[in-house]
C-alpha cells in the first residue's frame, strides 16, 4: 500500500483489534504518541508495554514528541539494517522515515498490534515517492511491497506451512504463522547453525519454538533476489500466533526498557532483565532466563542483546517469558568477541564462575542460592547433548569443531 506523505498525518494503533492510541506527525517532522482516553480509563486494559508502566503501577501517559523517528516501543517493531533497506526499497519509502515505514509495514507486526492510517486522514495514491528520496526507488512498483515487519537484521519472511510440509510466502508478505530465516551472505551455514543450537537448547531443558530446516528451492513465493541455489533456510513457528492465527501480544526487552534498537547493546545488563522477570513474571521465569543465559555462554552466542529476549501476554495483561530464539553459535564467525551485555560484571565467554553468578544475583536483587545449580545442570546437559547431536553433522567441519571446543571448554569450568 502506498501513502502520500502530504496526506498521511496520523496512525491508528490497534491492540487486539481495538484502537488504543494514535501516533500523530507534527510540524518539524516530530511524532507524538497519545493513548485514547477509553484505554486510559479501562482498569482491565490489555498491556501494551511495561515501558508504559509507572513506578506505582499506573499507566504512563505523558510521552514527549520524538523528532524524525517514532517512539522507542514502535521503532523496535521495525526491521533493522539490510532487512529495513530491502523492505523500504520495495515499499518505496525512505528507510529513515519511521512514521511512513511503520504505516507501510504495520499490517503484520510482532504481537497483537496493527498500525494503520487513521480513518479519514489519508487515501491511497496511485504512485508517490517519499518527499526526500529523490525518486530513487522508482523501479519497485507499489504492488511489490512486502507488508510485514519482523524486527531484526537477518533477512526473513513471514510464511504459511502447507499440508505436505512446504512453505509459501503469502501474497503481500503478511499473515503467515512461520518465520523463514534465510542464509547469510557473510557467514557460512547460519540456518544450519541455529537449527542445531535450537535442538541442543531443547536437550538442555530450554523451551524453544517448533522449527524445521528446509531448502530455499522449496519455498514458494520467495522473491528471486532472496533465493540462493543449493541453500537451506530455517523455518520457525511464530510463538506470537496461536494455531488458528490469533495473535498473542509480545514485546522485547529493548521495548521494555524504552531503548531504541541501535542501543540494544547499551545501558542495560542481564541482571536488569532478570530483575524485571522477577518482579513481573516470577521465579520460574528467572530460572529459565538463567538457563538460557548459561547456554548462550556455553555455545559461544555473543548476540543475546535486549531484542533477543521477549515477553508474551497470553492473558493480555500479565507477561510470561517467551520461548527462546536466535540461538546461534556466533563465536566461530567473530573470534574473540564478547557477550552482548554484562553478566555478573563480565562479558567473557571463556568461563562462568560462582562469584560471577553471585554478582549477577546481587545486582538483580534475586536469591543467589538456586542459580549455580541451574548453571551446572545446563552446562552438563549441553555438553552431553552435543555428543549425540545428529544436527551437528549438518555443519561444516571447521564450524563444528569450533563449537565443540567452546562447549567443552566452558562446561569444564561449571562444576
Amino acid at each position: 500500500m502506498k501513502f502520500d506523505p502530504k496526506k498521511l498525518n496520523a496512525l491508528s494503533v490497534r491492540l487486539h483489534g481495538k484502537q488504543i492510541s494514535v501516533i500523530t506527525r507534527l510540524a518539524g517532522d516530530r511524532q507524538l504518541f497519545a493513548f485514547e482516553q477509553d484505554y486510559i480509563d479501562d482498569p482491565q486494559r490489555p498491556t501494551l508495554s511495561l515501558s508504559f508502566k509507572g513506578s506505582t503501577g499506573g499507566l504512563v501517559t505523558n510521552v514527549r514528541p520524538v523528532p524524525r523517528r517514532v517512539p522507542p516501543f514502535f521503532s523496535n517493531l521495525l526491521p533493522e539494517g539490510h532487512l529495513r533497506e530491502y523492505l523500504a526499497k520495495r515499499a518505496d519509502v525512505n528507510p529513515e522515515r519511521e512514521f511512513f515505514l511503520l504505516a507501510v509495514l504495520g499490517a503484520d507486526l510482532p504481537g497483537a498490534l496493527v498500525i494503520e492510517p487513521l480513518e479519514g486522514e489519508t487515501h491511497q495514491a496511485d504512485a508517490h515517492h517519499d518527499e526526500d528520496d529523490g525518486g530513487k526507488h522508482a523501479d519497485f512498483p507499489p504492488d511489490t511491497a512486502l507488508r510485514f515487519s519482523l524486527a531484526g537484521v537477518q533477512l526473513k519472511f513471514s510464511a504459511i506451512m502447507e499440508a505436505p510440509g512446504g512453505l509459501t510466502i503469502p501474497a503481500g508478505g503478511m499473515g503467515g504463522s512461520w518465520i523463514v530465516k534465510l542464509p547469510s551472505a557473510r557467514f557460512a551455514a547460519v540456518p544450519e547453525n541455529e537449527f542445531a543450537m535450537l535442538e541442543l537448547a531443547r536437550r538442555a531443558g530450554i523451551t524453544v519454538p517448533e522449527n524445521r530446516l528446509i531448502s530455499t528451492a522449496d519455498i514458494k513465493g520467495l522473491p528471486d533476489e532472496a533465493r540462493a541455489p543449493g541453500t537451506k533456510a530455517l523455518a520457525v513457528r511464530r510463538f506470537d500466533r496461536l494455531v488458528g492465527g490469533e495473535p498473542i501480544h509480545m514485546e522485547d526487552f529493548a521495548q521494555v526498557f524504552g531503548q531504541y534498537p541501535n542501543d540494544k547493546y547499551k545501558s542495560r545488563s542481564y541482571a536488569n532483565i532478570a530483575a524485571v522477570l522477577w518482579a513481573e513474571a516470577g521465579e520460574e521465569a528467572v530460572a529459565e532466563f538463567v538457563r538460557r543465559l548459561v547456554f548462550s555462554v556455553v555455545i559461544g552466542n555473543t548476540d543475546m542483546h535486549l531484542k533477543n529476549w521477549s515477553l508474551l501476554y497470553p492473558d493480555r495483561r500479565r507477561p510470561v517469558l517467551s520461548p527462546g530464539y536466535d540461538f546461534v553459535a556466533t563465536l566461530p564467525y567473530i573470534p574473540n568477541d564478547a557477550l552482548a551485555l554484562s553478566f555478573g560484571g563480565s562479558r567473557s565467554l571463556a568461563e562462568i564462575t560462582p562469584d560471577q553468578m553471585r554478582s549477577f544475583a546481587d545486582k538483580a536483587r534475586i536469591p543467589a542460592s538456586p542459580l549455580w545449580k541451574i548453571a551446572v545442570e545446563t552446562a552438563q546437559k549441553s555438553a552431553a547433548g552435543w555428543k549425540s547431536l545428529e544436527q551437528a553433522d549438518l555443519l561444516p567441519k571447521d564450524l563444528r569443531s569450533s563449537i565443540q571446543r567452546q562447549i567443552l571448554r566452558v562446561a569444564a569450568t561449571v562444576k
